[in-house]
């Protein structure tokens, strides 16, 4: 995320201002063929074009969002606002931050100057004549030489009919529902299926039950390596201001070595309220909800073979075309080899601090879970207790006439016909071929079981509460479905955090009954 480049000098802020006040101090910038001035004192800083997050179901003229040293900033195209041709950003091209009761940045294509402007050389707002329009201007401030202008930008004018805030009131409406979506979550649970995470090592697929599996991450940059342990136990590595064993399940099962790529992952393994264990895999599959009459307890003869002690049951996909081996992470680790590993790193566990916060007490920051997938080049994430499973996108999908354009389909799930969605399609974003990283991601919508389509998921993560805050006011449908945003500031990423609840309004989640009908 890119650093504040520049500011407004000291030396500009100190310029005289004599007897009119700050309002004769302006900022002046060009956009396209224009000259526009801004107050100098609603300017909170100038800074290059940083990195954005795009928002979907924005304002147009939204940028995206962009990381300010832990704030959340709505950064605005003011080309589009003026309704001049886009181009591309280049190293003029700057960000002036204003004061909007919130930071708000304008994208400009160059800064000029910063100017001192005596009282007669401002023409009030009627007598701009142009293609800009006249209600976001305050005035003009006309050139010593008469023959040239630069209009007065209203800047609050500007953030105000961009971004239409969301009164408190229709905030607390639509944050309703989460206790409903919580009962239907426990309903199903008490179903007689499984939920089953799984993942593939050696071309052979494994699973862990969802309740034993933490959170999923990707591999750190940096592992510390434990001396006298066994050759299976990677390291540690610091996760949230705590220190978690690593092990490989390839060394664990005696399998070739493989070389480290981005699709390996750590699963982060429960084994006590206390202790968990993150376990290196080749990838990770997918969420599977099983019935329970398609695992079958691993076969006495091979349950007696020490090498496969630690797969406790063979889950029947397909018509047994499909077997994923589903382990016993109490078989395969053992507490106290665990403690010895930690023991052995004792003394780090007190140094280290990754996030610059250590308490005596080990006390971490409360936390929330997500899951987390992409869309185009955006992450997104859902609370865990909302994804109902995960299943790949099938060969073909069964369309519905007379259904909205974003609904894909329908599928048979394990009997039970369920509608899906192009999550691209519903956010109004460019369709894509269909690959094998595409995965549907299944939530109980107010009683409506949906699938929706997403590019890819990432991973399971705990994300701290102290980087979750209100997203900006950009649009009212926009605060609906993405109330919060992630800001996590160390790892250079911003999360948008939708509400499950309001993917779908009434009309659409009857259609997409209907179409299971």
């Amino acid at each position: 995320m890119s650093e504040v480049a520049e500011t407004v000098s000291d030396e500009a802020r100190a310029m005289t201002i004599a007897d009119a006040g700050d309002a004769r101090q302006f900022v002046i910038f060009h956009v396209a063929d224009e000259m526009f001035a801004v107050r100098l004192a609603e300017v909170q800083e100038i800074i290059r074009m940083p990195e954005v997050v795009r928002v979907p179901l924005s304002p147009g003229a939204l940028e995206g969002l962009a990381n300010l040293r832990g704030t959340v900033l709505p950064v605005i195209r003011l080309r589009q606002i003026f309704g001049m041709t886009a181009v591309e950003h280049d190293d003029a091209t700057r960000v002036v931050i204003l004061d909007q009761g919130r930071p708000v940045g304008l994208v400009v294509d160059r800064v000029a100057n910063v100017v001192t402007v005596e009282s007669d050389r401002i023409e009030p707002v009627d007598s701009i004549q142009g293609t800009v329009d006249n209600d976001l201007m305050t005035g003009m401030i006309k050139a010593s030489d008469g023959t040239s202008m630069v209009m007065i930008l209203d800047a609050g004018k500007v953030v105000a009919r961009e971004f239409k805030a969301v009164s408190k009131a229709v905030k607390q409406a639509l944050s309703g529902g989460a206790e409903d979506r919580k009962t239907i979550v426990n309903a199903d649970d008490a179903s007689d299926e499984s939920q089953l995470v799984s993942f593939e090592v050696a071309g052979q697929e494994y699973a862990l039950p969802i309740e034993q599996v933490q959170e999923i991450v990707q591999i750190p940059e940096q592992i510390t390596e434990v001396p006298n342990t066994s050759s299976h136990v990677l390291g540690v590595m610091t996760l949230r201001n705590r220190l978690l064993p690593l092990v490989s399940l390839r060394d664990m099962f005696g399998l070739p070595p493989q070389e480290v790529t981005d699709a390996n992952k750590i699963v982060v393994v429960s084994l006590s309220a206390e202790m968990s264990v993150g376990v290196m895999m080749d990838s990770v599959k997918e969420v599977l909800r099983v019935g329970r009459s398609v695992i079958d307890p691993m076969p006495a003869l091979l349950a007696r073979d020490g090498n496969l002690g630690e797969i406790q049951s063979i889950c029947r996909l397909n018509e047994g075309q499909r077997l994923v081996s589903i382990l016993s992470s109490e078989k395969m680790f053992n507490s106290g080899d665990i403690r010895a590993v930690l023991d052995g790193r004792e003394e780090g566990d007190r140094a280290m601090t990754e996030d610059g916060v250590g308490t005596s007490s080990g006390a971490i920051d409360d936390e929330e879970q997500f899951v987390v997938f992409r869309l185009m080049n955006e992450e997104y994430g859902v609370p865990i207790d909302a994804v109902q499973e995960i299943v790949r996108v099938p060969d073909e999908l069964t369309r519905v006439p007379k259904t909205p354009d974003f609904l894909e389909g329908v599928i048979n799930l394990r009997g039970v016909v369920l509608p899906v969605v192009d999550q691209r399609r519903r956010f109004g974003l460019p369709t894509m071929e269909k690959n094998d990283r595409q995965r549907i991601m299944v939530y109980t919508i107010k009683g409506v079981r949906t699938g929706f389509i997403v590019d890819q998921v990432l991973e399971v993560m705990r994300i701290p509460a102290s980087v979750i805050g209100p997203s900006p006011d950009l649009s009212e449908e926009q605060q609906r479905l993405i109330r919060r945003v992630a800001n996590i500031e160390k790892q250079h990423r911003m999360i948008l955090l939708l509400d499950i609840d309001q993917l779908l309004d009434g009309k659409e989640l009857s259609a997409a009954s209907k179409a299971a009908k």
